[in-house]
């Protein structure tokens, strides 16, 4: 549904668009508004403009869970990413001097995306995440529902942990759901109970994330908090300090309160498109505040 802002807070009235030949450089798939296509379609950015929480369609109003933008399908490997530093925020595949990126350890079997309307902010440290800043992108999000999703597909997710990995010396948080329509959704309601139903595949998600770059010839990666999966009130934590900093981001007070930050961090910052980020105040809706911070709201995630 599309609300007054011009934001989504579901799937429901956007479709995905290609735009150029898979396989290729220029390849992108572009988010665009279902209604209004014949006088011209619409782009929306799976950043910023779809909500944090999750919407109910027929109501508009705040549902227990999150939105998660898919990005990289279980069971595949191209390495598609929200670009967050070009017009609209399309999806396209990662590219490393003009190579398209592949993950060469195999087929990932999570869906893998991110959380719309968060950024790991570049000038922040976390108490826990080793001494290590965030790494300018939107919060990863590891899926570990059946469906498989299609690149840019939006999902309504339960939120159930998250990991602290440390990427290069950048803090690179994993935040674990399951897909609030899975069968295994009512039993899975807190990082424990995926351990108690699913045992094993905490550990295996770990160690994708702890060897996948070793192909390349990198190292593995490194974990804070003792490599411990935390549970669901931390992870929302993060969640809301991650959405903080994105409103600080789009409302351009971040870059004002850069000055004395190195010139490598400015960089990351400024690099991020700001055409996508003029009319973003308009876009931030009283129900995504609503649903991060009202404690009166029973059907709102419990931040």
């Amino acid at each position: 549904m599309e609300n007054r802002g011009g934001s989504h807070g579901s799937f429901s009235n956007l479709q995905i668009d290609n735009d150029g030949t898979e396989g290729t450089l220029e390849y992108r798939l572009q988010a665009v508004n279902k209604s209004g296509v014949s006088s011209g379609k619409k782009n929306v950015s799976l950043w910023h403009d779809i909500t944090l929480v999750h919407l109910d369609d027929e109501t508009d109003q705040p549902t227990p869970y999150l939105n998660f933008v898919n990005e990289i399908p279980k069971f595949s490997r191209k390495k598609y990413e929200i670009a967050t530093d070009e017009e609209g925020n399309p999806i396209k595949q990662d590219e490393k001097k003009g190579v398209l990126r592949e993950f060469k350890k195999g087929d990932i079997f999570f869906n893998y995306g991110c959380l719309p309307r968060t950024w790991e902010d570049p000038t922040h440290v976390h108490p826990d995440a080793e001494g290590c800043r965030g790494d300018n992108d939107p919060l990863d999000v590891c899926d570990i529902g059946m469906r498989i999703c299609s690149p840019g597909e939006v999902r309504p997710v339960k939120v159930l942990g998250i990991l602290c990995m440390i990427d290069e010396g950048e803090a690179d948080w994993k935040v674990v759901v399951i897909d609030a329509d899975d069968k295994w959704a009512p039993f899975l309601n807190d990082i424990d109970d995926v351990d108690k139903y699913l045992p094993g595949q905490l550990d295996a998600i770990r160690e994708w994330f702890r060897t996948y770059k070793i192909p390349d010839g990198k190292p593995p990666n490194v974990f804070g908090l003792g490599e411990r999966f935390m549970d669901k009130a931390y992870a929302l934590q993060v969640i809301k300090e991650c959405n903080q900093s994105w409103k600080e981001l789009i409302t351009g007070e971040k870059e004002r309160s850069m000055k004395d930050h190195s010139a490598e961090v400015q960089k990351l910052v400024r690099k991020l498109s700001k055409s996508n980020l003029v009319d973003m105040i308009d876009h931030m809706d009283n129900k995504d505040n609503l649903a991060l911070n009202n404690d009166d709201d029973v059907d709102a995630p419990a931040f």
